[in-house]
């Protein structure tokens, strides 16, 4: 750019010259005038090929000359902050800021500085002026009242952007954030519940109000919330929670599970809701048996859940109902979906297939678990029973007495290993081992008592 250009930009940017000028006699107006365009032209220049210091030099002469020009100090602070000089920098724009609060640019200056230090308490000085000039600023607001930890200020300003403005993934992912501090979540819940009287028809009200319930364990409001929606929106896929629950009651099971279906296929309903509908849908299976494929089906859907081993936990459901063939199946399809190491899923595992007499195959899988966790002494002890009952009694006592070395403070486990072993022993007709063994267990159970 020539030089005359740059002479005409700084007319245009002076405010307070004319005023000076006006005091002064005209030769000396004609002479500081030059100075002033000859000093601050350096400093353009300087600063263009990032000369700062001299830009800045020059600047200070430009001051002596005018030292209210705001547009001066506006340099300054740009050439302080290029020169990571952020005292200075933000000195300048502030003092930029005295002369013409009504700069933009200015507050922008002391904003950057701010920011680029870190210094989020002072950024919301210039933050909160910059405001009236541009309501885009309040994004960046809601930013720094997380830097600063104002969170009840945050969520008020995030409700207010995404009442506005609609939601944005940085203001939800804040809101999760701020969230997940309990004592925020009742302004959120009064907050969501007010949106969803006022939008009926937002969607996305009805599943945040619904996902916070669900996080807290709140399944029952999370249900009543479900029944608004359904009402307001009945092609949400939310809502088909709701219409399950309404067809399971009035027994309209084709229609329930249709809507099952559809919500434990989706992948915006919480996975505790799905949970809570599979164990209100076997409850309706087991006194209504013609729909265990349809449970079954409705099982596939967890296959990969990481969270809970729904085939598990349906399996200890029947265990506890001593229906020992339909924990079986669950138990195994549990092992099979990825439990195949999990201790807990294959000891009641080997204890339904002691129930069901099952020995042939509580004695292959025992001895698998065996070589796959050789210090649990449970495992022994479902190994040595069902050799004791195949009659292999030899096999039995070795497994058995290795499995002792494992066995830690369990009176309970430590009894049932002697009774084993007493059965062992009387197989091999050693009647003398046998009796120590039974009168070990004899004084085990005197100790539980």
């Amino acid at each position: 750019m020539k030089k005359g250009a740059f002479i005409i930009l700084f007319l245009v940017l002076q405010c307070n010259s004319t005023l000076l000028l006006a005091q002064t006699e005209p030769e000396e107006i004609k002479q500081e005038t030059d100075q002033f365009q000859e000093f601050f032209y350096e400093a353009l220049l300087q600063k263009g090929i990032e000369n700062y210091d001299k830009a800045i030099k020059a600047l200070e002469q430009c001051v002596k000359l005018q030292p209210n020009n705001a547009t001066v100090y506006f340099e300054l602070g740009k050439n302080y902050l290029a020169s990571k000089d952020y005292g200075n920098a933000y000195s300048s724009f502030e003092h930029a800021t005295q002369i013409d609060p009504k700069n933009k640019w200015f507050w922008v200056g002391m904003y950057d500085v701010s920011y680029e230090t870190s210094n989020y308490n002072q950024a919301l000085i210039a933050i909160n002026k910059l405001i009236p000039f541009d309501e885009k600023y309040k994004e960046d607001l809601t930013s720094l009242y997380m830097g600063t930890k104002q969170f009840d200020k945050a969520l008020d300003l995030i409700n207010e952007l995404n009442a506005t403005f609609g939601k944005s993934e940085r203001r939800e992912l804040y809101k999760m954030q701020i969230l997940s501090e309990g004592k925020f979540q009742n302004v959120e819940e009064s907050n969501l519940i007010a949106q969803i009287d006022k939008h009926p028809k937002e969607e996305s009200n009805y599943i945040a109000l619904i996902n916070l319930y669900s996080k807290n364990n709140e399944i029952e409001k999370a249900f009543e919330v479900t029944k608004k929606l359904a009402a307001a929106i009945p092609t949400s896929e939310w809502a088909q929670v709701s219409l399950f629950k309404v067809y399971l009651e009035n027994n309209e099971a084709p229609k329930a599970i249709n809507a099952m279906n559809i919500s434990l296929a989706s992948a915006k309903i919480d996975s505790k809701i799905k949970h809570r509908m599979l164990n209100e849908f076997l409850i309706f299976v087991d006194r209504n048996p013609q729909y265990a494929p349809d449970l079954e089906k409705a099982i596939a859907y967890f296959d990969t859940d990481n969270e809970v081993n729904v085939a598990k936990e349906i399996g200890k459901y029947y265990h506890s109902k001593k229906q020992w063939d339909k924990a079986i199946a669950f138990y195994e399809r549990a092992v099979k979906n990825g439990s195949g190491e999990d201790i807990e899923t294959n000891l009641l595992l080997l204890q339904a297939y002691t129930e069901v007499k099952q020995f042939e195959l509580l004695a292959v899988k025992a001895m698998t678990m065996i070589e796959t966790f050789p210090t649990q002494p449970q495992f022994y002890y479902y190994s040595g029973l069902a050799n004791n009952q195949l009659q292999h009694y030899k096999k039995a006592a070795a497994i058995l007495e290795m499995g002792l070395d494992y066995l830690v403070d369990d009176i309970t486990l430590e009894t049932n290993f002697n009774i084993q072993l007493g059965e062992a022993y009387n197989g091999l007709g050693d009647f003398k081992k046998k009796e120590v063994y039974f009168s070990k267990a004899n004084e085990l159970l005197k100790q539980k008592k």
